[in-house]
């Protein structure tokens, strides 16, 4: 999917009709998707609405209720003990009914207040046994001023009569004791009152602002998702469009490449490798020998429209029912060529190959071949075989997904090659085999992978091409990978001389144009000398010496083996 995405927007640069389709696109989606964003932000702004409405009206009813105790504590500094307002009974009462008052706590009598009290006490009996009514005693120092004050079901109280007697019962210095209570019961509670404005002021802008925070993260995640939104309604787009050309498939939940879409890429690789190619080579690459013999079939590639036999499909449309020509309709005069193509297409998986890109450019190379072995005989047998310790046989799509491996036993691919090719009836057979190192490992006798011994795996891969030598017709290719070690292009030389064959050591960049070129049978010759090998034994020149003068031998280094 990222692949396609990328070519969407590559082509998209290059089309401006796609550009504006795609930004049309996009812009419904946005659209679609900022209707969401609207209706959550204008949520919050509704609830961050109500909330300072709530807020206006609680502080407009604490500036009530503070406005209302500066009113009661101004009339409280000016009280008239005769006359109290009915606002301040109940102040009054909770200052009187106090019980660290000092009028509410008796005092201690001396010795002379306790003489008082028993002369007191002797007159009343004397009163009483004369009989004469008790005078009302005046109130002694240890008597409470308040003896009035009575437990009843909410607790202390007292009536508006007895607030009057019990004011009316303080000393001077106690009522100013009182007023200053009461000043202090009003002032607290005007505190209290500020600090409670205050308290829910603050709450009410904590809330406001965890609110506003809350709506700009809830906007963000909803702009975040309209983008997700706006991506994932592209992408399923493009899966739709992918799925309908038969391009992806869903497998086990996963999207999953077809044969189509491998096939489709291994044409466009095609067409880029054969730019590189030259003209002449151009032309033949898609040509074919003429027989001259044609037959009536059906439309199985584009390239087959120009021969069209265009009453039979007619017909053959009408009797489906369908007022236009299509794939299912469509007849072609096909030419019968006598000639039948095997081909076996191995390439090395192993680790090294994971080093750069020739993992990769050996599978787009193979890719281009398979089309173009495809479109010039369309009825060959491919085979794609990939090999590391063991080989197995891949079709398009398992060659683009192939991972590499361990080893290269190429010995093994030799022999699959062998097993493939000795059983085809066909007249033309071909193997070309891509690595890019040594023969590293071997299959033994009893069928295990053994490897490290590399002697003993190139003795089994010769082994091997001997045996495939005897297939008879058969053209081999070798292309190597270039390499740091001179010892993998003698390697490889020597297996594609055992099979009569022919090898070229390229970059991985032109792999695709290496193989196209052998398989329309042209060759390219690069001249390049190399230098005899040293008997086995002798001591090699010193650094600086001088070559000996004589004739010297040029050998050409054909790329064709």
């Amino acid at each position: 999917m990222d692949a396609a995405k990328a070519l969407i927007a590559d082509q998209a640069r290059k089309d401006s009709s796609l550009a504006a389709r795609i930004a049309e696109l996009r812009e419904r989606l946005k659209r679609q998707a900022s209707r969401k964003v609207q209706r959550i932000v204008g949520e919050y702004d509704r609830r961050v609405g109500e909330l300072e409405t709530v807020r206006r009206q609680t502080e407009a009813e604490l500036a009530v209720e503070l406005a209302n105790a500066e009113e009661r504590r101004r009339r409280a500094k000016g009280l008239d003990w005769s006359k109290i307002d009915d606002g301040l009974v109940d102040d009054v009462s909770s200052a009187l009914l106090l019980p660290d008052a000092p009028w509410m706590q008796p005092e201690r009598p001396g010795i002379l207040d306790r003489l008082r009290a028993l002369v007191a006490r002797l007159v009343a009996f004397l009163r009483r046994l004369f009989g004469r009514p008790a005078k009302a005693a005046p109130r002694g120092r240890g008597e409470r001023s308040v003896v009035f004050a009575r437990l009843g079901q909410g607790g202390r109280s007292i009536g508006s009569s007895e607030l009057g007697d019990a004011i009316a019962r303080l000393t001077p210095r106690e009522r100013e004791e009182l007023s200053e209570r009461v000043d202090k019961t009003l002032s607290a509670r005007e505190r209290d009152l500020r600090r409670e404005a205050e308290a829910k002021r603050k709450d009410a802008d904590q809330q406001r602002r965890s609110l506003e925070a809350e709506r700009d993260e809830a906007r963000r995640k909803a702009e975040e998702e309209a983008k997700n939104r706006v991506r994932d309604a592209e992408s399923r787009r493009v899966e739709r469009e992918l799925k309908e050309r038969g391009f992806v498939a869903e497998k086990d939940g996963t999207l999953a490449v077809t044969y189509g879409l491998v096939e489709r890429f291994a044409r466009l690789v095609l067409e880029e490798e054969t730019r590189e190619l030259p003209a002449d080579v151009r032309l033949s690459l898609f040509g074919g020998a003429s027989t001259g013999m044609y037959e009536k079939a059906r439309l199985r590639q584009s390239e087959e429209i120009a021969h069209l036999d265009l009453p039979s499909s007619i017909l053959a449309a009408r009797q489906a029912g369908l007022r236009h020509i299509d794939e299912s309709t469509s007849f072609v005069y096909r030419e019968v060529t006598s000639e039948r193509v095997h081909v076996v297409l191995a390439f090395d998986r192993s680790g090294s190959m994971a080093e750069g890109d020739k993992l990769p450019a050996a599978k787009k190379a193979l890719l281009a071949l398979y089309v173009a072995v495809r479109k010039r005989h369309p009825d060959a047998t491919i085979d794609v075989v990939a090999f590391d310790n063991r080989v197995d046989l891949l079709d398009l799509v398992e060659l683009w997904e192939c991972q590499p491996g361990a080893f290269t036993n190429t010995a093994e691919a030799l022999r699959t090659a062998f097993l493939l090719l000795r059983a085809s009836r066909a007249s033309r057979r071909e193997v070309y085999l891509v690595t890019d190192g040594l023969p590293e490992a071997y299959t033994d006798a009893e069928g295990s992978v053994r490897s490290g011994n590399l002697p003993a795996a190139m003795e089994a891969a010769l082994a091997r091409a001997r045996e495939l030598a005897t297939v008879r017709p058969l053209k081999f290719s070798l292309v190597l990978i270039r390499s740091e070690h001179p010892e993998y292009e003698v390697a490889a030389r020597e297996i594609a001389r055992t099979l009569e064959g022919t090898m070229v050591v390229t970059d991985p960049n032109r792999l695709g144009v290496e193989l196209l070129v052998r398989w329309i049978g042209r060759t390219e010759t690069v001249r390049q000398p190399v230098a005899a090998p040293l008997p086995t034994g002798a001591p090699a020149p010193a650094p600086g010496a001088s070559k000996p003068r004589g004739k010297r031998r040029k050998v050409d280094r054909r790329m064709g083996g």
